[in-house]
């Protein structure tokens, strides 16, 4: 069932978890997410980024009507959330094509560049009834804004909160995008810091590389969303990998991408059941 981003981030949050949200590429990452919280009884974010949107020539609609099919019939509470927006007609897109949320990322700019860009952007999306995340303190792993070492200072991300209206951030607290081995450290008293200094839902970029008691920790200390793609994709990959070394005759995608979707279902379950309470039990 589609449901807004903010209810559904507010409705774990109360109950003592995290939203997780995972990165939607191809029909089958929906499909995939959405198969995997069902059988974890959780409510779930999909969520597309711009260079997700890149990929598919630029169209948001396509994958954003697929994903959204998707999230209306199945079985949990499921979110769209579009994600790392910088460009402003996307951000115009989001409501028209089903999203209850966007992330803008204005991190590239300065300081009060970045200030001045947000409160423009969630004003915007307010208005359409967006729920709005932004980012400060450049998390690592993507080349220009995203550079590895930077955290987040408490007071900055509290003045930032006040003046652009944001309703959730994203902190930079020792993760870092696109990890393929889970070996991050977060620093939690940073988190709780930021938590008790925003007063907004904090949101953890680059997850899949952060162990599990890492994260079990970060939620404790104050992450209410959690975001996952490269986790996924490894799953995804993998189970392709295998299939063919397996069966290198094989030519009918079909036969490769079900046994990698089941693979990125059974991903999603083990992220969702480690963070996110059962409110929905089968």
């Amino acid at each position: 069932m589609l449901t807004p981003t903010g209810e559904l981030v507010a409705d774990v949050r109360a109950r003592g978890g995290a939203a997780c949200a995972f990165n939607v590429i191809t029909v089958e990452h929906a499909e995939a997410i959405v198969t995997g919280a069902e059988a974890a009884g959780c409510p779930v974010i999909l969520q597309i980024s711009e260079n997700a949107v890149r990929f598919h020539h630029g169209r948001l609609a396509p994958i954003a009507a697929a994903a959204r099919a998707v999230a209306v019939a199945a079985g949990v509470p499921v979110a769209l959330h579009l994600d790392h927006i910088e460009s402003a007609e996307l951000l115009e897109q989001a409501a028209p094509n089903g999203f209850g949320s966007v992330m803008f990322d204005a991190s590239r700019l300065p300081y009060e560049e970045n200030v001045v860009a947000t409160a423009r952007a969630a004003a915007a999306c307010h208005a359409a009834g967006l729920w709005v995340e932004s980012e400060l303190g450049e998390v690592g792993g993507k080349d220009g804004a995203h550079a590895p070492g930077v955290r987040t200072d408490p007071a900055e991300a509290a003045a930032f909160v006040a003046a652009t209206g944001v309703d959730a951030l994203a902190a930079a607290v020792g993760s870092s995008h696109a990890m393929r081995e889970r070996t991050a450290r977060l620093d939690q008293d940073l988190i709780v810091r930021l938590r008790e200094a925003v007063g907004v839902p904090l949101v953890l970029h680059g997850s899949s590389g952060v162990p599990d008691a890492e994260l079990v920790a970060a939620v404790r200390a104050g992450m209410v969303k959690i975001n996952i793609g490269t986790a996924l994709n490894n799953a995804f990959t993998g189970a392709v990998r295998a299939t063919l070394d397996d069966r290198p005759d094989l030519i009918d995608p079909r036969r490769y991408l079900t046994p990698a979707r089941a693979a990125m279902a059974k991903t999603v379950t083990a992220a969702l059941r480690l963070l996110t309470p059962v409110l929905y039990p089968e």
